[in-house]
């Protein structure tokens, strides 16, 4: 299986809606993210890459600049869980990535360096 790795960073603030969240987690705060998407595939394409790297690089940046200085809060139905900003990324780079010899798609998002989540799905 091949696969092929980008990252961007960004700074996001959010506010968790749970019920009774820590007081600081209850505040607007903000936090340091590396968004990370690895695409996997089992054959290259025609020209003997899985897909274009910065075809791959422009689509993460532009799916993170919708949350790049924002209020996640703003962009996220629910509360708003570095769960559903790797979701929400995911949907974003599936939507705007050409990559015919990838099949799958996984968005990594890493928060202040001590915690990462992950979604994965199939490219169709």
């Amino acid at each position: 299986m091949y696969t092929v790795t980008v990252t961007e960073s960004f700074v996001a603030q959010h506010y968790l809606t749970v019920p009774s969240p820590p007081p600081e987690e209850a505040e607007l705060h903000s936090h340091a993210f590396e968004a990370e998407a690895t695409f996997r595939g089992p054959e290259l394409g025609a020209y003997g890459y899985l897909l274009d790297i910065d075809h791959a690089r422009a689509a993460l940046a532009a799916a993170v600049d919708a949350y790049r200085d924002e209020t996640l809060n703003d962009h996220l139905a629910g509360n708003p869980s570095v769960e559903r900003l790797a979701r929400a990324l995911f949907d974003a780079l599936a939507a705007a990535v050409d990559a015919p010899a990838a099949e799958e798609l996984s968005v990594t998002v890493h928060e202040d360096d001590t915690a990462l989540v992950s979604y994965t799905g199939e490219l169709s």
